[in-house]
């Protein structure tokens, strides 16, 4: 017989101690799996509120150089493709298309606005008027 070898302990988990540490992770999940999705609604109208200042930005740049706003007939679209005007120099969206809000929702358009020149703006997660939390509308002259 050989002593030089180390005596294997051939032990393992018990089913109480794996059972302990699934609950421990169990609650752990329940604290900080509700503060995520919180975390991720506040993302999400924090993007929406982004895309509004930059379609907002565009449609500065494109009275900038046709003299006036689209149409709300012409609407955003108007941004990627000349509307048949004059001086347009577009597109004047980045990626050449209008996005859609963190929803899969297209963005509103109104020209005249009731609260400016022109409006963009977002229903949020329902797509209704109002709400609360993600459900809040986002809108470009707040």
């Amino acid at each position: 017989m050989k002593y030089d070898q180390p005596i294997r302990d051939n032990r393992g988990f018990s089913l109480i101690e794996i059972m302990v540490v699934m609950i421990i992770i169990g609650l752990l999940a329940g604290l900080v799996g509700p503060k995520l999705f919180g975390q991720l609604g506040k993302a999400k109208q924090k993007t929406a509120k982004a895309q509004i200042e930059m379609i907002m930005a565009a449609l500065d740049a494109y009275r900038l150089d046709v003299g006036s706003y689209p149409s709300q007939q012409e609407g955003l679209e108007a941004l990627i493709s000349n509307p048949g005007v004059d001086d347009w120099a577009g597109p004047y969206l980045a990626k050449a298309q209008i996005p859609e809000d963190p929803w899969k929702n297209p963005y509103i358009y109104r020209n005249p606005g009731q609260n400016g020149e022109v409006e963009v703006s977002s229903l949020g997660k329902d797509n209704k008027e109002g709400g609360s939390g993600e459900d809040n509308d986002v809108n470009s002259w707040e």
